[in-house]
């Protein structure tokens, strides 16, 4: 069984939010119930939950912009429920950032064993995190290049214009590995290494998140190319703390 884990649900339907809150609660996770986005908008700036799961039909707006605003966010799962099982909202909603997308009418049981798996995930990947970048002071932590500026014990990315954002856990994992190893293609196996089938369903989701943080155009990208039939590779040097690794 997963770890328990603080859940937002945002559902206008009370027969499915009643449904849903009981089988998270049984599985001992604490559950909180929005009927509208604002509410929920409201809630994220007190306490961010560890997954938000996104009814797209709400009354007050677009769930997909919903979506759009959380994955912002730091390292929070986000599934959606809908009953919008066209192709076109399935592959937005993932490409947007989405975890998952669950089509209504649903076993609850099905969604709790999902949303297990993204709470399972995500704190693999801060446990991971914290590993990998703890408070080791021999070990680099700043990493610059182009224009931009990475910490990683902050998870803080900034621009040498006053832009800033920060990670989550899988970004910042997926972006060191290439930060670590510039002007070279790195493979999927080399990039979803130590990592579980979750990342790897996820990798194309946080590489395109990270686009959207560091690209001008991430429609044609620069920085981090895609170099098909081999994986990707980060265009630029780097320079850590006590050195540049790779690079020419």
């Amino acid at each position: 069984m997963s770890q328990q884990a603080l859940i937002y649900l945002v559902e206008d339907d009370a027969d499915i939010t009643e449904l849903v809150r009981g089988e998270l609660n049984r599985y001992g996770h604490q559950v909180r119930c929005f009927r509208t986005g604002a509410q929920l908008t409201n809630a994220l700036r007190q306490q961010p939950p560890r997954v938000c799961i996104v009814d797209l039909g709400l009354p007050d707006i677009d769930g997909l912009e919903l979506v759009r605003h959380l994955t912002t966010r730091e390292d929070v799962g986000v599934i959606i429920i809908s009953g919008r099982d066209s192709l076109p909202d399935r592959v937005l909603g993932l490409e947007l950032g989405a975890d998952d997308y669950i089509s209504k009418p649903f076993d609850p049981r099905e969604l709790v064993a999902r949303t297990n798996s993204i709470v399972r995930r995500l704190e693999k990947n801060a446990r991971l995190q914290t590993s990998t970048f703890g408070p080791d002071k021999d070990s680099p932590s700043v990493a610059c290049f182009a224009n931009w500026q990475l910490d990683c014990a902050t998870l803080t990315l900034r621009k040498d214009n006053g832009t800033e954002f920060v990670l989550s856990a899988g970004e910042m994992d997926l972006l060191v590995r290439l930060l670590k190893y510039p002007r070279q293609i790195l493979s999927r196996d080399q990039l979803l290494k130590h990592h579980d089938e979750a990342f790897d369903r996820s990798i194309d989701v946080r590489m395109s998140r990270i686009r959207k943080k560091i690209e001008d155009d991430p429609k044609s990208p620069r920085l981090i190319k895609t170099i098909y039939g081999m994986g990707y590779m980060l265009t630029s040097d780097v320079q850590w703390q006590n050195g540049v690794h790779g690079g020419n």
